[in-house]
């Protein structure tokens, strides 16, 4: 085994192959250590999270270290039947790489049994392996911008189904009709680790899968929820809102067996706080409204709280009464009050909290809403009617906090990095360049990640030029360098694994600022490691 770093909670196990990895995965689930918080599998790594307060990093990695590694994976008594049409996009380059027939590029597909070794990428992107030894594919040298809801690939040595429509390098031979994900099941996921797979031709029609299992068939939820929301109260109507209100808590996780990441608030500090000043538990979800513009209507009594990025927030009472109100503090409103919320002049993400919390029913377990696995309640919207739950007695006694600094535009934001797993994919050059130069804040930047542009792109080492990085897990905060030498740095909406080089992430304790850098900002990177290359 080879250790890398990924950060102050995180390490990454390399291992030469497939089956090793898996063996090392499956002791890790049997037998677990004490302190692991997640495990994100991959083609030849293992991202582990960790609690550092619980296992120091040398006596994770000692313990790991001992592990057998020859130990046989057992699968699943479930055998999938995937139906495809044999029509994709990159069929016949398929056939012209490997110098045969497109009919048998489908016999070699369909007549081999598959095994879903990870998931990852989206929720309900499982990674087949299994198939014909032939099947050693490149990505494609440009990813499509967006590829159809089952369109099935090949990629190295797997084979895989996109679950939605989404961008995707895989080299596409065929597409299926049926659902990879869907919220209607118990299990959304319709592939997990361990399960086989059989892909089938199909004709012209839509098909209906085939599924063989000892056990009983898994019980369905109504509306894709886990469960009801009690009785509520309306509180307020949404008279404008801000260019993106989600309903937020602290996430989901434990998903990444479905692969899902774990989402929820951007500055989970910041809502933290907004739930203790009006008496919350500081899990129940609040409202996320990136940048100002935002108005609502108050249709009763109620005590509520903002906190996050700082800028005018002003109330106007059903009397025409106009005045400023303070953020982190418990605010008393009543019926036909209207809190409007102004441009941010720091930061750019507000959190609303209302006392007894937000009526908002959880999907796997949590009321997150995750951008990227469009899992969770829909944005909200003019003209929304806003719920809560009937406030809990007493009086609200949460105590105020001291407003972080937060991001400005015109002033450098100084991010904390642990730098690896992949340093070493860049040059020299490029290492000194990640640290010396501001990276630019680009528009395209979301809550799945923030595009940086930089003067100098970051070139690959000598070693690592036209290399392919197999799959690798990634976190929130992780630096991701894809071919044009721009980094991307993952957010709360990341995906589970990525295939560029991750050469570094952003501290702990750095990652709710990295919440609240508005568009147009300027970052610098403070390495606070150096790449070992290696534990």
């Amino acid at each position: 085994m080879r250790f890398l770093p990924v950060n102050l909670d995180a390490l990454m196990v390399e291992l030469p192959d497939l089956p090793q990895t898996l063996a090392l995965q499956a002791s890790l689930r049997t037998e677990p250590i004490a302190g692991i918080e997640d495990i994100v599998p991959a083609a030849r790594t293992l991202l582990v999270r960790f609690r550092p307060a619980a296992i120091a990093q040398r006596e994770l990695i000692s313990a790991i270290g001992r592990r057998r590694l020859d130990a046989k994976v057992e699968q699943s008594g479930t055998l999938i039947e995937i139906p495809v049409r044999y029509d994709g996009e990159d069929l016949a380059e398929v056939a012209d790489l490997l110098k045969i027939s497109v009919e048998e590029v489908i016999r070699r597909h369909t007549g081999s049994d598959y095994t879903v070794a990870f998931t990852g990428f989206a929720p309900g992107f499982a990674y087949l392996s299994g198939g014909h030894p032939s099947f050693d594919l490149p990505r494609r040298a440009t990813p499509r911008p967006r590829l159809a809801a089952g369109s099935v690939g090949l990629a190295g040595h797997f084979s895989a189904v996109y679950p939605q429509a989404s961008p995707g390098g895989w080299q596409i031979i065929g597409v299926t009709d049926l659902p990879m994900w869907d919220l209607a099941r118990e299990r959304p996921a319709l592939l997990q680790p361990g399960d086989r797979v059989r892909f089938v031709e199909a004709s012209g029609r839509k098909d209906q899968t085939r599924k063989r299992d000892a056990s009983a068939s898994l019980p369905r939820l109504a509306q894709g929820q886990d469960e009801g929301i009690p009785s509520s109260i309306p509180l307020f109507d949404v008279i404008k809102p801000s260019p993106q209100m989600l309903f937020q808590d602290l996430g989901r996780p434990g998903q990444a067996r479905q692969g899902i990441s774990v989402s929820g608030a951007m500055d989970r500090a910041a809502l933290r706080s907004a739930n203790r000043l009006v008496g919350n538990p500081s899990p129940l979800p609040g409202i996320e409204i990136a940048y100002g513009g935002c108005e609502l209507l108050c249709l009763g009594e109620t005590v509520v709280a903002v906190t996050g990025a700082e800028g005018p927030l002003t109330l106007t009472t059903a009397g025409g009464s106009v005045y400023p109100v303070p953020r982190y503090a418990a605010i008393a409103l009543t019926a036909g009050d209207r809190l409007h919320f102004g441009e941010p002049q720091a930061g750019m993400r507000s959190y609303l909290a209302v006392r007894g919390g937000f009526a908002v029913a959880p999907v796997l377990g949590s009321a997150a809403t995750d951008t990227l696995a469009q899992i969770g309640p829909p944005a909200i919207a003019v003209g929304d009617r806003l719920s809560g739950l009937a406030p809990p007695p007493g009086a609200v006694t949460g105590l105020p906090d001291v407003p972080p600094t937060l991001p400005r535009l015109g002033e450098p934001v100084i991010l904390d990095v642990v730098m690896g797993p992949r340093s070493d994919w860049l040059s020299k050059q490029a290492l000194e360049d990640f640290a010396a130069q501001s990276w630019s804040v680009t528009p395209q930047s979301n809550r799945i990640g923030i595009r940086l542009a930089g003067e100098r792109a970051l070139k690959r080492a000598p070693a690592s030029e036209g290399k392919e990085l197999p799959s690798e897990g990634t976190i929130q905060g992780s630096i991701q360098v894809p071919p044009s030498g721009q980094p991307v740095l993952f957010l709360a909406d990341h995906p589970l694994t990525g295939g560029y080089p991750v050469i570094a992430a952003v501290a702990p304790y750095h990652l709710d600022r990295a919440g609240q850098i508005p568009i147009g900002a300027q970052i610098r990177f403070r390495p606070i490691t150096q790449f070992p290359g290696g534990l």
